[in-house]
């Protein structure tokens, strides 16, 4: 008999290796085309009886790629089905779908399919699923909650009954979520999703309130539901105010006792007080003579001590006239500054020290004027302001001239130019003035006194970029497009070359650097040209605290610790790679994450981003239906984590940076859209859909 174990041991071994060699197989043919293939001619006998997908053949078009209709394949893999309109029928055609687990977008609006929604689970890679204007019933199956990387769900105009699964709160990046047009019962308090952009769930049989998260969508998401209440719909039945109360209480039924003199009072024989006078007595009268006695000399006291006080006080406040309405005029337009310290009266002796206003000529017009209308300094204190923000530099204002005439002030901080003496500023500005070009915005003119720096600029209509990406995310607002995304970037790339390139011609060995690039110096004019504001502003010293809030998450690693004055070419295309991700990922640094958590570094985070998921994952879902920008996207992603390389020596100087940004729009422009083969399906796998439910092209 051979010992234990020669032969048993083998045979315990077997079972778990064939299960093993089973689960090998199926994954292996789980995960090809020819697996993708079966499944799709399985659907084709299920739910195609009029011939629509006819050219599904495998003896003339072998491969589904490029040649079966409504069949997008990527990497190997189907990832698109398109098939709206075409009369597709059957209740066994969805679940054989689910077997494509490369798919990514699915469209069947407009068909007659029926049954139930199956279980999707295994399509982890879904982004948009329309399943509207078919003959679905049954109830919305949790398992779609699994799809966490869903953007767009429309099961609208089907027969889906029961209610809303609270699993759908698991689809944190859902755009669109449309259940209109069903029987679908119960409230909808269960919905909770923070990116959610178009919302509909009208004529359905939902009752109960309407949560407050999503009273900010229309009425008609919510109407043909005759339970559903508040929000934009009219208010519940408990929020209905009561009506008002009799207005006469009897007051011992209230808790509370008549004051004892209205008893008093009320009784016709009751007692009175003793030495009480009645109405018919003169005792106690004030003769009239000496009532109108002793106002007259309340009158008389009161006039002797107004004529003092004026003769007291009158020399000194027609002392400070002049100065009081300057500074009043100073309160119009700069709030922060009670004048005391705005430079036109000097802190030592109070002797009166006048500045001028300084306009500066633009020396590519032959030492003509830059344009602006010259004023002096009393005609912008009089001029109707709006402040506009504050910055490291100073707070910048909208100030209307009497003619209508709307320019931009900055008033410098304190400590922006605590260090620089009058001629170091005025050759600065000098410097900063001749800088003329299509993506800076102009320095007109400035104002010098003793604590008090005033800089005129262009005034710039459409705001800036930042404002642009980031205001008012959410229902209602109009994304900022990928080509006028990397016209912007054009833009602000070409203005810092010049300041770069002018900086070496204009003062020899000194090099002229911007400083502080980020998105809100970065500016749009009237017609929507990109342009830098802030420039050179840098080099003359900031407010440490100021600097530190506004800087945070530009400032290169090599700069010196704040306040040190300091600019320089590499900090500023660290600066302008950290703008080229915000425009990429629509973050700033310092923006929260879904998960609670906050942008710091935003270069860090799109590196782990990268690292750990899919490259696309780091992109602004606003970006996603813009269609065939994946390439330029992922080469704008590679230029903009060159520039901002830890190392300054790893960084491209800004010239090439232009260059390589004019490339990637360039191939934009010439190269067809990867949807092309598609055209009639109206489907991309970007999130962004049209009115209703067709995908934007």
């Amino acid at each position: 008999m051979p010992p234990y174990g020669s032969t048993t041991l083998p045979l315990l071994l077997l079972p778990p290796l064939l299960l093993l060699l089973h689960c090998l197989a199926v994954f292996a043919d789980a995960g090809s085309l020819d697996a993708d293939v079966a499944a799709l001619l399985d659907f084709r006998l299920a739910a195609d009886q009029s011939g629509a997908l006819a050219t599904w053949n495998l003896s003339a078009n072998p491969g589904p790629c490029g040649t079966w209709r409504g069949v997008t394949c990527a990497g190997g893999r189907v990832t698109r089905l398109v098939f709206e309109g075409l009369g597709l029928s059957g209740a066994a055609a969805l679940p054989v779908l689910a077997r494509l687990d490369g798919l990514r977008v699915l469209s069947l609006k407009g068909n007659n399919l029926s049954g139930a929604i199956p279980d999707f689970s295994p399509l982890a890679g879904l982004k948009l699923l329309f399943l509207a204007r078919n003959s679905l019933s049954g109830p919305i199956p949790p398992s779609l909650g699994a799809l966490y990387r869903l953007y767009r769900l429309d099961l609208s105009f089907n027969n889906l009954s029961g209610v809303v699964p609270p699993e759908l709160n698991r689809l944190d990046r859902l755009l669109t979520l449309r259940l209109d047009s069903n029987q679908l019962t119960g409230g909808i308090d269960a919905i909770a999703l923070p990116r959610l952009q178009e919302f509909n769930v009208s004529n359905n049989l939902m009752s109960g309130r309407i949560p407050a998260p999503m009273a900010g969508f229309p009425a008609a998401a919510f109407g043909g539901n005759s339970g559903l209440c508040s929000g934009p719909l009219p208010p519940c039945k408990d929020e209905v105010q009561q009506p008002n109360a009799p207005a006469t209480v009897n007051a011992s039924a209230a808790g509370q006792c008549p004051p004892a003199a209205a008893m008093v009072a009320s009784s016709p024989s009751g007692p009175k007080p003793a030495g009480a006078e009645t109405p018919g007595s003169g005792k106690g009268r004030m003769n009239r003579a000496a009532v109108v006695a002793i106002v007259a000399g309340d009158f008389a006291v009161v006039g002797l001590v107004a004529g003092l006080l004026f003769c007291y006080f009158w020399p000194r406040l027609s002392g400070r006239r002049s100065t009081r309405r300057l500074q009043e005029g100073e309160k119009i337009v700069y709030s922060s500054s009670p004048y005391g310290a705005a430079g036109v009266v000097a802190a030592a002796g109070g002797t009166f020290e006048r500045g001028k206003m300084v306009f500066l000529e633009d020396i590519s017009n032959n030492g003509g004027t830059s344009g602006t209308r010259r004023f002096e300094l009393e005609e912008l204190l009089r001029a109707s302001a709006e402040m506009l923000g504050k910055g490291a530099c100073g707070t910048a204002y909208k100030a209307v001239l009497d003619d209508g005439t709307v320019v931009a002030v900055k008033r410098l901080r304190d400590a922006t130019t605590a260090a620089a003496s009058k001629k170091d500023f005025e050759h600065h500005m000098a410097l900063l003035g001749r800088l003329r070009h299509p993506n800076i915005v102009p320095l007109n003119a400035y104002y010098y006194a003793r604590d008090e720096k005033l800089l005129v600029y262009e005034f710039m209509p459409n705001g800036s970029l930042f404002s642009l990406l980031h205001a008012n995310r959410g229902p209602g607002r109009t994304p900022l497009e990928w080509a006028a995304r990397l016209r912007i970037a054009s833009g602000a790339a070409c203005g810092l070359a010049y300041i770069h390139h002018a900086g070496r011609r204009g003062s020899g060995t000194t090099k002229l650097a911007h400083g502080n690039i980020k998105s809100t110096n970065i500016l749009l004019d009237k017609v929507g040209v990109a342009r830098l504001a802030d420039c050179g502003l840098a080099q003359l010293g900031s407010s440490p605290a100021v600097a530190a809030a506004r800087s945070a998450g530009y400032r290169a690693p090599e700069a010196p610790p704040l306040p040190r004055p300091w600019a320089s070419h590499k900090g500023d295309v660290y600066a302008f790679g950290v703008v080229l991700l915000e425009l990429l990922t629509g973050r700033s640094p310092g923006s929260e994450l879904p998960n609670g958590g906050v942008v710091v570094e935003l270069p860090r985070w799109v590196q782990s981003v990268v690292r750990e998921e899919w490259t696309s994952e780091v992109f602004d879902l606003e970006l996603m239906k813009d269609k065939g920008i994946e390439e330029e996207m992922v080469a704008m992603l590679q230029l903009a984590l060159s520039c901002a390389s830890a190392a300054p020596e790893q960084r491209p100087k800004i010239g090439y940076v232009v260059k390589m940004i004019d490339e990637i729009r360039a191939c934009g422009e010439a190269s067809p859209s990867h949807e092309s083969m598609d055209e009639s399906s109206g489907v991309s796998e970007s999130p962004a859909v049209s009115e209703g439910g067709t995908v934007s092209q």
